[in-house]
């Protein structure tokens, strides 16, 4: 039975365990990435923001759009988030879905670069902290918080913090497994946790619980993301064109109040363990692009452009960026319009529009 739980960390062990991978890809995806191709495959894991991909392989939709451009394209579920962006870092995959910190620290900090092709949202409640008596966040000086370490969450924790005037030294994190956190938080114990949901909405249900501080205070900080490599991109535009074309199509149906809208988040909520309702209230936490032009705009804004600047910022004081990473700077992170966070030499993460633009304009 499949679950909605987003496995949406990784770990030090990990990370580490992947570098000589990570280096070897870095070498390697030059060379075979620059390939001209008619076959490709992309990876996603269960999220609300990602569940779409599973709708558009289920309909045919992507293959629809791959016969259009006479290419076949294989979107592949992997249960583990973390393993299917390893298995793209590695090269075992053309596309993965991501968080833009995920995106950050795993492949481009392993030396892979990669294009966000879809921004297809970001956190607007689904990721909070919840408290035990209160909901003063100065409360929290001196006590333990329970979170999966590296993640959204602890991120989460860390500007929740900074809101008040607080830092990370100020409270005792305690790594707590996703799987685990609910039953943690039940009991008397563990007085404050930081998750997302469904596991959020669980927890904040609990007898003397108060969600004190959630992504909705910090917009566009979690952007939900389908990243491609950046030089098979460059060498098979058909790929970027097929992807954004079935993602948009399906959109533009599934965030109406029609039949059809309806019927699609029912398929997608039986598909994620739940129903069209519990779906819904997934939904409902966050800021979904059922338009192309949306997604465009915020992409372009200063809200996307300053939230990243914040996430490097957290993943390089925690490590993520690699040993070579002197600063924040190390990696190049390109927007639209010219913009650019980081190193320009460097540059290993880049937010181009252009095929969400064409969506936008009709041109697929």
């Amino acid at each position: 039975m499949k679950t909605l739980q987003t496995f949406k960390h990784h770990s030090k062990r990990l990370i580490k365990n992947m570098t000589i991978a990570l280096a070897a890809s870095a070498l390697l995806a030059p060379v075979v990435a620059a390939e001209e191709r008619d076959s490709f495959s992309i990876a996603w894991s269960i999220y609300a923001g990602w569940m779409p991909w599973d709708y558009i392989e289920d309909s045919g939709l992507i293959d629809k759009w791959a016969d259009k451009y006479d290419i076949e394209i294989e979107i592949v579920q992997i249960n583990d988030y973390i393993e299917s962006i390893n298995q793209y870092t590695s090269g075992r995959f053309d596309g993965v879905v991501a968080t833009s910190m995920d995106a950050l620290s795993i492949p481009s900090a392993g030396g892979v670069d990669t294009t966000a092709l879809i921004v297809g949202d970001y956190s607007n409640g689904n990721d909070g902290l919840v408290m035990k008596g209160g909901s003063d966040l100065r409360d929290l000086e001196g006590q333990s918080v329970n979170l999966v370490e590296l993640s959204v969450s602890h991120y989460i924790l860390a500007r929740a913090l900074e809101s008040v005037g607080l830092e990370e030294r100020d409270v005792e994190v305690i790594n707590t497994g996703d799987a685990d956190i609910v039953s943690a938080f039940s009991t008397e114990t563990v007085r404050n946790a930081v998750t997302w949901n469904p596991q959020l909405n669980t927890i904040a249900s609990m007898p003397d619980a108060h969600r004190a501080y959630d992504s909705a205070m910090v917009p566009g900080h979690i952007k939900d993301l389908t990243i491609v490599n950046t030089e098979t991109l460059k060498a098979n535009p058909a790929l970027g064109k097929a992807l954004t074309g079935a993602w948009f199509e399906l959109m533009a149906v599934m965030g109406t109040d029609t039949e059809e809208g309806r019927k699609i988040r029912a398929f997608l909520g039986k598909s994620a363990g739940t129903d069209r309702e519990g779906y819904e209230a997934q939904l409902a936490g966050m800021k979904m692009f059922w338009q192309a032009e949306d997604a465009v705009a915020f992409i372009a804004s200063d809200t996307a452009y300053e939230a990243m600047d914040s996430v490097r910022e957290f993943s390089w004081e925690k490590g993520l960026l690699g040993q070579n990473a002197a600063s924040a700077d190390f990696i190049g992170i390109a927007f639209p319009d010219g913009k650019m966070l980081g190193d320009g030499g460097n540059i290993k993460l880049r937010f181009d529009t252009t095929y969400m633009q064409m969506a936008a304009d009709g041109k697929l």
